[in-house]
């Protein structure tokens, strides 16, 4: 599996772990449009794609990854309580590329849950301190109206 406990942990507690090999096996290599190893994908329980992740990452950006992917398997399940969860995981890691995206998310997720507007704004503020310059700053712009 991977060599850091924590994402072990979270791969045994959390997901159905498939190890596929391309040589042997070059139809799943096909069917799901891989094109480069490793790659990890979240799947539906009816095997339809959630979310990929592309290439080695250190522990902690995995980790995110791994957090992101909880995240949208709730929302797209209108589970906005635990997508929430799962994206405040992901944005506690600060220093990884998961972290803005999984603010985001969690304002989304927590906006869902309650219509309440002042969330919003609040993630928005987070943003202006912690990942001004990132993309997913950008995104919440129309947040601060």
């Amino acid at each position: 599996m991977y060599p850091a406990p924590a994402v072990t942990a979270l791969i045994d507690q959390q997901f159905v772990p498939v190890r596929v090999h391309i040589k042997e096996n070059p139809t799943a290599w096909k069917r799901f449009g891989i094109r480069w190893t490793p790659t990890v994908m979240a799947l539906t329980p009816d095997g339809k794609e959630v979310r990929r992740v592309e290439g080695y990452l250190p522990e902690d950006e995995f980790l995110g990854q791994l957090y992101l992917d909880l995240g949208y398997a709730c929302a797209n399940q209108k589970d906005w309580k635990n997508a929430q969860h799962w994206f405040d995981e992901a944005s506690k890691l600060e220093n990884t590329d998961a972290a803005p995206e999984g603010l985001y998310w969690e304002g989304v997720a927590r906006y869902s849950a309650t219509h309440d507007h002042t969330l919003l704004r609040q993630i928005t503020e987070t943003f202006k301190k912690r990942y001004t310059n990132t993309s997913w700053a950008k995104r919440t712009i129309v947040w601060q109206k």
